[in-house]
């Protein structure tokens, strides 16, 4: 692992409290970046900046708010003066079956995991085009492959991330800036360990070309190498990250 790659990079890790998040912001800090660590969870996220050092702040925000957004993108400038990188981590992973499924949940988990990713992308890359250059890497999921049941507002809002990032490469493509997912599978975080979730591993490992359970430490270095420079010609492309649970 290159301890270089990001040095002079100003990075945006959303949802970096715990989990893939952390994990993310963790590897990319490592390689350099001056980073600011953001989550819902502004506690979290301080001990998170204060656990890498180097250059990392924490920033309390809610991508689904736009004022929230705006403020965050403020202190960034602030305290760094550019956006080159931006990870889109946050998310609510729910546990619902369809038929208790209602509206206003519906809504709760479109409001963060798409109508946050549009805010956050909107804002990201009106300060990226001032550079002419900018790496934004969303986080997706292989559930939108799997159908995964007891989840189908969560598989709605993933499929989203993945076309909407098309779409944006193909809008900010002029601009050098690249725009990717990466899908990681079932995952053993936090959040999955306090949901019903965790009862799948099981099941999951057996449909994995290699064995084992998913760490967020596997999840990192796809998005370190898609946020990076090296990561130039790649962009409006989805990368299942999920020990070969879905290929295709």
């Amino acid at each position: 692992m290159s301890s270089e790659r990001f040095q002079g990079r100003v990075a945006v890790v959303t949802g970096a409290a715990q989990g893939i998040g952390r994990a993310i912001a963790e590897r990319i800090g490592a390689e350099g970046a001056t980073l600011a660590v953001v989550d819902m969870n502004e506690a979290g996220a301080k001990k998170v900046a204060k656990a890498i050092g180097k250059n990392a702040f924490a920033v309390g925000a809610d991508v689904g708010d736009e004022d929230s957004v705006a403020k965050l993108f403020k202190t960034v400038i602030k305290k760094a003066g550019k956006l080159d990188v931006l990870v889109n981590c946050a998310a609510i992973v729910p546990f619902v079956p369809w038929d208790k499924l209602d509206f206003a949940e519906w809504r709760r988990v479109h409001r963060v995991n798409l109508d946050g990713l549009f805010l956050m992308c909107k804002a990201g890359s009106d300060l990226m085009r001032k550079n002419g250059y900018g790496r934004i890497v969303n986080i997706c999921s292989n559930s939108i492959f799997a159908g995964t049941p007891n989840m189908a507002h969560y598989v709605a809002t993933k499929g989203g991330v993945m076309t909407f990032s098309r779409a944006l490469a193909t809008e900010l493509g002029g601009f050098k800036i690249t725009v990717n997912c990466v899908a990681p599978g079932l995952t053993d975080t936090e959040g999955v360990q306090a949901s019903p979730h965790k009862e799948a591993f099981g099941f999951v490992e057996m449909l994995q070309a290699i064995k084992g359970v998913g760490k967020p430490t596997d999840i990192a270095p796809a998005v370190a190498f898609l946020a990076s420079e090296e990561a130039h010609w790649i962009t409006g492309q989805t990368l299942a990250v999920d020990a070969g649970m879905v290929r295709w």
